[in-house]
């Protein structure tokens, strides 16, 4: 397979959460480019390839930290040599629903089960007999929760608990879903409805949040350091959470950071106004390492901001705005408010407060790139690629890897400090 043909597939990543809605693993998509690219005349071939590099050049074991990857697996895929030199410890070979289960597909997942690998049965909606010796295989099983009535998924659900499945619920879309799935005994959970805006409609910023909102106010009028680190006495609980993650390896920095002047000095500004944004969604309570929505923010910021990068090179002031589009338009989830209502009071750039209330210019085709590249819409990538001359998947790919990476490594404590 040519190196071209390798460079049409697109890395994408979704959250998949526990019962406590801590972050649990990802599912990674690795999905081959639109119509625009090049078409892969051995698509298997190219796909397992790209999955096969992606743990080795990109680094993407490492950027999944203790989480795991799942990965789809077709069933050509299924019988592709390459699979065996994916880390069995570090992935979960996801069998999707269009395999079917010859005899040859059962003796296949025997040996990659014996061989240590963990396997899942994608899209169920159905015991069908046939599906029984491989569904005794598998340790996870991944329902579809869409399809089915809340009798039908009652029914699922009691007929996979007496097997010992790990049961995973996917496109889980509302909280009502989630809560419904968690009381049949699910443990898994796939989709987006951590980060829908409906569940927390009306929530308004708390003590801690207003506090953080005041400070990047400062730092965008340039505050001096007094008045910031004034700012901050009356929320200890916040500054310990800053310092916390500034000292964690995603700071980027060597020298161990004591107090607020201190990280201003060391930091600058610019990555202060970093983590102070991300803190925002770190000051639930809950460990920044754990929170999906964070997890979600950072991975995005860093991504845009790595993009910026790639499209304007030596352009810092861009790639600043773009780590901030990023982490800013995922606000309204956190609070359960409109985008034009948080920009407001915040004096943004005109570029940034566009690309986040009227997604124009290049930084509102960055963050469509990025809100696609989560979701795995190849239709809505190719549009906003297509406004973005010079990307193409191999640098997309690579940011996600490197951006993922950042994001897992927030909150962590740098060995030694």
């Amino acid at each position: 397979m040519s190196e071209a043909a390798a460079d049409q597939l697109f890395l994408g990543r979704q959250p998949i959460l526990d019962r406590e809605q801590r972050l649990h693993a990802y599912e990674l998509l690795f999905r081959s480019g639109s119509a625009n690219f090049a078409q892969v005349t051995d698509g298997v071939q190219a796909t397992a390839t790209v999955i096969a590099n992606a743990f080795t050049e990109l680094g993407v074991e490492a950027a999944l930290g203790s989480h795991r990857g799942f990965i789809n697996v077709d069933e050509q895929f299924l019988f592709s040599d390459l699979l065996e030199l994916l880390p069995r410890h570090a992935v979960v070979l996801e069998i999707l629903e269009t395999v079917p289960p010859t005899p040859a597909v059962i003796e296949r997942c025997q040996a990659l089960k014996a061989a240590g690998f963990t396997l899942a049965l994608d899209d169920v909606i159905q015991l069908e007999p046939q599906f029984a010796k491989l569904l005794a295989l598998v340790e996870i099983v991944k329902v579809d929760i869409q399809p089915l009535s809340r009798v039908q998924l009652m029914q699922l659900a009691m007929k996979l608990k007496p097997m010992g499945k790990q049961l995973l619920a996917e496109k889980v879309d509302s909280r009502e879903q989630m809560e419904q799935c968690l009381k049949l005994g699910f443990s898994l959970f796939q989709g987006y409805y951590f980060a829908k805006p409906t569940i927390i409609a009306g929530k308004k910023l708390d003590h801690s949040q207003l506090s953080l909102m005041k400070l990047m106010g400062l730092l965008l009028g340039d505050a001096d350091t007094s008045e910031l680190e004034a700012a901050l006495k009356p929320e200890p609980g916040l500054t310990i959470n800053l310092l916390r993650m500034t000292n964690s390896v995603g700071a980027g920095c060597t020298e161990r950071i004591t107090s607020l002047g201190h990280a201003i000095t060391v930091l600058g500004r610019r990555q202060l106004q970093r983590w102070l944004q991300l803190l925002v969604f770190a000051s639930s309570g809950q460990n920044p390492t754990e929170n999906p929505l964070l997890q979600m923010a950072a991975t995005r910021g860093r991504l845009m901001e790595l993009l910026a990068g790639e499209l304007r090179p030596g352009d810092g002031a861009l790639a600043d705005r773009a780590f901030m589009v990023g982490i800013m338009s995922l606000m309204p989830v956190l609070v359960g408010q409109p985008i034009a209502d948080i920009v407001a009071p915040l004096g943004l750039a005109a570029d940034v407060r566009d690309a986040l209330c009227s997604g124009s210019g290049p930084l509102g085709a960055l963050l469509r790139l990025s809100e696609s590249s989560e979701s795995g819409n190849l239709a809505d990538l190719s549009a906003a690629l297509a406004e973005l001359p010079g990307l193409g998947p191999k640098a997309i790919n690579r940011a996600q890897t490197q951006a993922l990476q950042w994001a897992n490594e927030i909150g962590q404590e740098r060995p030694g400090s």
